[in-house]
């Protein structure tokens, strides 16, 4: 799943530059990691929302542990999809 969500990342944020090789999976998706900012988060949890059907509540305390890395976020999208079913 971390390739998949790698590739969505790049799609939905149009970072054509990149491929799922260049993105580490421990690494920092904000600041000193790939760079994102906040629109960029927007985007990727509107994008998570339509192909996994998963919302991540910006509101949440732990949204910053979410969107840490590819490898957060990979782990809890597959915990809200197990509690869904």
């Amino acid at each position: 799943m971390e390739n998949e969500l790698k590739q969505l990342i790049i799609t939905s944020l149009d970072l054509e530059d990149m491929s799922v090789e260049d993105i580490d999976s421990q690494e920092a998706l904000f600041n000193e990691g790939l760079g994102l900012d906040s629109i960029d988060a927007l985007e990727l949890g509107l994008a998570i929302r339509k192909k996994y059907d998963v919302r991540i509540d910006a509101e949440k305390d732990d949204v910053v542990k979410i969107f840490a890395s590819v490898a957060s976020l990979t782990e809890y999208i597959e915990s809200e999809q197990a509690k869904d079913q």
